[in-house]
């Protein structure tokens, strides 16, 4: 999966304490209409619906926040997203938000590059990169 696309309103709610990466539960919707930069809180996206998707979408069971040398590092482990009792999508774009702070601020988005459906019983992995963590500051 290509590198989280920070929503433009993300840096100032993390200076107004609108996110604890060591705390909040973060979660990942997925939708198949491209998220605007310009987009703040989880009701702007136009999430999948139907099928096996939930509003709402998935939790991500690994946020990891850690600092060396003066620069944070946000860290997600994979999520694997199966299909069970039905379809999710078509999906092309996996959106993630802090399901903890009040009107659920958007964080970032990922696109796919394509638009997939899962079929009951299928799975996908979003492969969020380890090793450069998904947002840094210096």
């Amino acid at each position: 999966m290509p590198q989280l696309q920070k929503f433009q309103d993300f840096a100032e709610q993390v200076l107004r304490a609108k996110h604890d990466f060591g705390s909040h539960v973060f979660k990942v919707a997925l939708t198949n209409v491209a998220p605007a930069a310009t987009n703040t809180v989880l009701v702007d996206i136009t999430q999948v619906s139907g099928g096996a998707y939930t509003a709402g979408g998935y939790v991500l069971d690994g946020v990891t926040l850690t600092e060396a040398g003066g620069t944070a590092k946000v860290v997600i482990t994979d999520e694997v997203i199966t299909a069970a009792g039905g379809s999710i999508g078509p999906f092309r774009w996996a959106v993630v938000y802090n399901d903890s702070s009040s009107g659920k601020p958007l964080v970032g988005f990922a696109d796919r590059g394509d638009s997939i459906t899962l079929l009951d019983g299928e799975a996908v992995t979003l492969d969020f990169d380890p090793a450069a963590g998904v947002l840094t500051l210096a």
